[in-house]
């Protein structure tokens, strides 16, 4: 087989749909100095032979834009539809100003129904043209495809119940929303070498009917046997210095703009 190239991820928001800190909250974390404490809504950016691949449009995506000076983006690939996943794509507008073109966005069909919906102004035909419109070009996805010259396979997952997508590109997988990931899915995360580099759901230490704990993310972890893993989509009850200090090695907590490098 032919090397995949390398990748380059860099984590945007690290946060859960809350942000940290938390609205009038008080606690230790959402008052830390640690600016790894500090979480915007979960994305993530993965860029592959000069193809930019965003990976959500969280609410706070103007801003992780800015902080990580992200210039170009290519292509949208959208683990489903729920509010801090979504609501940031009207600014990709700003993209389609400086790149001159659509972006395509990728999800699955019950995805890009609620995108329809929730975004109709930007793909309702009789709405108006001009202004500040986003302009998407949407994709439904129901396999593996090709973006940027490698192959992006879509992992389902379970959010409570709720069937949403991960994504695994070569020897990475991210795995955001999940609270399960069903028997099915296990070979698309282990063949072909397997995943090597994850980012996984992990909320907080308590149960959570939707979101892993940080105990079972780690269980998933094992399982699936990665050498390296971040966990993603936490909550004010982590402290990331304390909390990386108790986890196994090879697992600690991601942070915005952590920038991954992966074979």
């Amino acid at each position: 087989m032919t090397p995949q190239p390398s990748l380059r991820v860099t984590v945007l928001g690290s946060g859960t749909s809350l942000g940290v800190p938390a609205i009038g909250c008080d606690c230790a974390v959402c008052h830390s100095s640690d600016p790894r404490d500090r979480r915007t809504r979960p994305s993530i950016l993965v860029e592959v032979n000069g193809t930019s691949i965003l990976v959500d449009t969280s609410t706070d995506l103007r801003m992780q834009a800015l902080a990580n000076d992200v210039r170009r983006i290519d292509a949208i690939l959208f683990t489903h539809s729920h509010a801090d996943h979504v609501f940031g794509l009207d600014d990709v507008r700003r993209y389609n100003h400086m790149q001159r073109s659509p972006i395509g966005c990728y999800a699955d069909a019950a995805t890009v129904a609620s995108l329809r919906h929730v975004f109709s102004y930007a793909f309702d035909p009789t709405v108006q043209k001009g202004g500040g419109l986003p302009q998407l070009t949407l994709f439904s996805i129901a396999g593996p495809f090709c973006l940027g010259g490698v192959e992006i396979v879509p992992v389902p997952v379970m959010h409570g119940r709720l069937p949403i997508l991960g994504f695994r590109i070569g020897s990475f997988a991210y795995l955001t929303d999940c609270n399960h990931i069903p028997d099915a899915s296990w070979p698309l995360l282990t063949e072909d070498g397997g995943v090597r580099t994850v980012i996984i759901d992990a909320l907080r230490h308590r149960s959570h009917p939707t979101h892993f704990s940080v105990s079972e993310a780690v269980d998933a972890i094992a399982r699936l046997g990665a050498d390296r893993a971040y966990l993603t989509h936490i909550c004010h009850d982590l402290a990331h210095a304390e909390t990386c200090a108790q986890l196994p090695p090879g697992v600690q907590l991601a942070y915005d703009g952590l920038v991954l490098e992966v074979a």
